[in-house]
């Protein structure tokens, strides 16, 4: 019995160190664009960054792969221990074209050689592939591509993530708009198969409002947290980086167009991606009060200018915080986002310094 009572005190011990132990520290991924301000970003930033995902490379229908590294990013990634995992991104998201790529076995395979020849000779980890404009029809073609682009980059120790449109409730809803979106951007990822191929998978968190739709938050909070419940159905949480947008939209009235029928003008209501530093510098000029919206958890604000109303929806620090504690608080691998050269300075006094 002594022994036993033993056991069990030990076993006891064993469980409360475990249960107390320090959550490991979510992984911080940053997309960067060849945009002076976001290079300046990285450059000043490189020791708060884990992993670094630039914009440097496109593919074509026929599997062709283009682009290329930014010397400083790339020799400052080395200097400061950044691992590099650049996106290959379908060009200039036309369906058709990835389409035709989705049903082309030998133009992925020509995609994969390129993949893997840029990382022999750069120095990536790996890369991400960020297919979008897919029609829902070739979602078992994507899960393919990916299950076969994981098989080809790990026979050489490299790494494959990606990133998706986050797509709950798995269907289109009421509106007309929830059907386009469904059909033409959310319905294409299978997440339980494109999860078991991959290392990594990036949840797009964002854009929930843009230039398609009225004025709202780029990632309301039970948007994004049903979003984010909806993926951890099918993806460990270790294997997922929640999407955290660094930027914003701009809402405003834009010029009326010319009908081609010439019948009358048609209205142009539209939105325009904004940073958060030019965000506020609007405000300030139109004298536009930054608020805070406790339901969404988010920075916004409107002003006046030639008697119509604007709306700017961003991502400050405190937008920022709110989902980086939801990361922590979820366990997942950590964060992705989108894109250096946006955010809001403050952002970085939140984060560790990677070791």
């Amino acid at each position: 019995m002594k022994r036993l009572r033993k056991f069990l005190v030990f076993l006891a011990a064993c469980c409360l160190g475990a249960a107390t132990a320090p959550a490991q520290q979510p992984k911080s991924l940053f997309y960067l664009t060849r945009d002076a301000k976001s290079v300046r970003s990285f450059l000043a930033h490189a020791d708060k960054i884990d992993i670094l995902s630039p914009a440097w490379y496109g593919v074509d229908a026929n599997g062709l792969l283009s682009g290329g590294p930014n010397p400083l990013v790339l020799e400052t990634s080395r200097q400061h221990h950044v691992p590099v995992m650049p996106l290959v991104v379908n060009g200039g998201f036309v369906q058709d074209e990835v389409h035709k790529l989705l049903g082309n076995a030998a133009a992925q395979q020509q995609m994969f050689a390129g993949m893997i020849r840029e990382c022999k000779e750069n120095g990536y980890i790996g890369f991400q592939l960020d297919l979008e404009d897919v029609n829902w029809t070739d979602r078992d073609a994507l899960s393919r591509l990916v299950e076969e682009a994981g098989t080809a980059l790990h026979k050489e120790n490299l790494q494959v993530s990606i990133a998706t449109i986050p797509n709950a409730p798995g269907h289109p809803g009421e509106t007309g708009f929830s059907t386009w979106i469904y059909e033409n951007w959310r319905g294409a990822y299978d997440l339980k198969a494109i999860a078991q191929a991959v290392d990594l998978v990036c949840l797009m968190t964002y854009d929930q409002h843009t230039t398609w739709t009225v004025p709202g938050p780029v990632a309301g909070w039970t948007w994004a947290v049903n979003n984010l419940d909806y993926a951890l159905k099918v993806v460990p949480a270790r294997k997922l980086a929640l999407g955290i947008p660094l930027y914003g939209y701009h809402w405003y009235t834009g010029t009326p167009v010319k009908a081609t029928d010439k019948t009358a003008d048609k209205p142009n209501p539209t939105a325009d991606y904004i940073s958060t530093e030019d965000a506020l510098e609007l405000a300030k000029a139109y004298n536009g009060k930054p608020e805070w919206d406790a339901a969404d958890r988010t920075a916004w604000f409107y002003f006046y200018r030639d008697d119509e109303r604007e709306w700017i929806f961003y991502t400050d620090a405190r937008t920022f915080k709110e989902r980086y504690a939801l990361v922590k608080e979820r366990g997942l691998y950590g964060f992705a986002s989108w894109v250096l050269g946006t955010e809001d300075p403050g952002i970085w006094e939140l984060l560790p310094a990677h070791k």
